[in-house]
């Protein structure tokens, strides 16, 4: 709640899903754009409208009524607390592991040192161009804007993926990485946001050991939980309660691992993983198989097209300032570079052993979009002049990543699969 506007979560919720049904209509029946980057854009473009209407009619306070209003939906703990987890859950709900385990190093290798390297890649050049600007952003605070905007969100490229001619194990690992790189993300956001916060050193063996204790802690757990639900389910077969433990999975694992200081976000991820394989497979009949995970699709449409409406709205709570809007479109083609760095040099030194094919990098490289858990982190920050400069900075970062990237990655892989097939 702010001053002014008294928002419940039930106001929020019925706003936005009217807001996202009605142009998601419009998108299908008029643009046709892929639903991420129709509705970011849409929304986008109304927040723009609104602030000018504050600035061609003296006394309109309309902009200051929509940021207050998308200031008290607290957008971060929405999606990191809320959102992410369903998110999360049911798209490794229907990843195959058996793809999955053979780019398992990859994976691991994009998801952990990848992160790692865009963080200190992303956080370096930003530090210069504040400093080659006239902005005063601290390198412990750019190492912060570089671990938010590290983590990819892809979601606009699975659906691509499956009418592309990629290898089966391409796709496993790009959703394998989607899975686990936003859970070790928002670890290493976290860490270097303590001493940045705390005004402490840096240890390097501190840091390992949060890191080691959050993500290994959230892969036990959900490794925990998603046993149990699976034992749960094997031994009935009644749809609605298997929807209902699924449901208690996400709700209470998330809770659960709040409450002991691990990755939720990884913890969700293996969960699905180890219930949309052992458990959709060995534990249920072919009727609660469908409930579920159409269930579970719905609820993945429904949230994806909240969240990046949500995106698309942030706009009106952006301050404006040259300097930072200039800052922000100089950091697309250094989060780009930063991306391509931290994904071929992995690549290189597994090739020796395994190699994902000629599309690997155009495809991880081009659809490692940026998305909400960018924007939700940004809007975590202590207030201060580097929250300024690092969330106009992930703001341009990310409508550039979901309308321009997100709107051009089927043309770019349909035309590469063409031309390797050919």
């Amino acid at each position: 709640m702010t001053a002014g506007l008294a928002v419940t979560p039930l106001d929020a919720a019925t706003i936005l899903i009217v807001l996202a049904a009605v142009l998601g209509y419009l998108n299908q029946r008029f643009l046709r754009l892929p639903q991420s980057v129709g509705l970011t854009l849409m929304g986008a473009v109304a927040s723009l409208c609104v602030i000018a209407v504050d600035r061609l009619i003296p006394g309109s306070r309309l902009a200051a009524t929509a940021a207050q209003f998308v200031d008290a939906i607290d957008f971060h703990a929405t999606l990191v607390d809320g959102m992410l987890s369903f998110l999360l859950f049911a798209g490794a709900l229907h990843v195959d592991w058996s793809e999955m385990r053979r780019g398992r190093w990859p994976i691991l290798a994009l998801s952990t040192g990848g992160v790692v390297l865009s963080t200190l890649l992303i956080g370096g050049g930003f530090y210069w161009l504040c400093g080659a600007l006239g902005l005063a952003v601290p390198l412990v605070w750019s190492l912060v804007f570089g671990a938010l905007v590290s983590p990819t969100d892809p979601v606009a490229v699975m659906a691509v993926l499956k009418t592309a001619n990629v290898t089966p194990t391409l796709k496993a690992t790009v959703a394998g990485e989607s899975l686990f790189n936003d859970g070790v993300g928002v670890v290493i956001f976290t860490i270097i946001l303590a001493t940045a916060f705390g005004g402490e050193a840096f240890s390097f063996t501190h840091a390992l050991q949060l890191f080691t204790f959050e993500a290994g802690g959230g892969i036990l757990l959900g490794l925990a939980i998603g046993w149990l639900a699976y034992r749960a389910m094997h031994s009935i077969d009644e749809y609605n309660v298997v929807v209902m433990l699924s449901l208690a999975v996400v709700m209470g694992g998330y809770a659960l691992a709040r409450l002991l200081h691990v990755s939720g976000p990884v913890a969700m991820a293996v969960a699905g993983l180890l219930i949309g394989n052992h458990g959709v497979k060995q534990a249920m009949s072919d009727i609660t198989q469908d409930y579920l995970l159409k269930f579970w699709s719905l609820i993945d449409d429904i949230l994806n097209a909240v969240l990046f409406l949500l995106i698309g709205l942030v706009v009106v709570t952006i301050p404006f300032d040259a300097r930072m809007v200039l800052a922000g479109v100089m950091a697309i083609p250094l989060a780009l570079a930063a991306r391509s760095v931290s994904v071929l040099l992995p690549l290189a030194a597994l090739r020796p052993f395994m190699s994902l094919g000629r599309l690997a990098p155009p495809t991880l490289i081009w659809g490692g979009l940026r998305g909400g858990i960018s924007v939700a982190l940004a809007l975590s920050l202590p207030e201060g002049g580097a929250k300024s400069a690092s969330l106009t900075a992930t703001y341009i970062i990310v409508l550039f990543s979901v309308i321009i990237q997100g709107g051009t990655i089927e043309r770019l892989l349909l035309g590469l699969s063409r031309n390797t097939t050919g």
